[in-house]
């Protein structure tokens, strides 16, 4: 893996990390292996993106000695695969994110029957 790869997957380990602080310390060790997951897999489709962009997502193919054909370009087979499993891996970890209270919101009501 290039240097440049990986200082961007570092890059990217903070930026996760930065967004899941406030779980709780006994989970964050236990996710961490998560996040690096996750750091890794969303460089990687970036550069899969780069690739198909610039390649195009189909590739050509002979099979035999006069028979060519056409498929999908093995990018697009580890993308699909790839984006799948990183939407897993960030579902399981905003999951694991501390529920914001939810706000009581006074509508009147309360005070309405009181004053009756």
């Amino acid at each position: 893996m290039s240097l440049e790869k990986n200082e961007r997957i570092e890059k990217e380990k903070r930026r996760l990390s930065g967004i899941f602080t406030k779980i709780d310390p006994k989970s964050k060790k236990a996710i961490q292996s998560l996040i690096e997951n996750a750091a890794f897999m969303a460089i990687t489709l970036q550069d899969l993106q780069e690739s198909m962009n610039n390649d195009g997502v189909i590739s050509k193919y002979q099979n035999g000695e006069n028979q060519w054909g056409t498929k999908k370009s093995p990018e697009v087979e580890i993308y699909n695969t790839m984006v799948k499993n990183h939407a897993a891996i960030i579902k399981q970890l905003t999951e694991l994110l501390p529920k914001p209270e939810p706000q009581k919101v006074d509508d009147g009501f309360e005070k309405f029957v009181d004053n009756r």
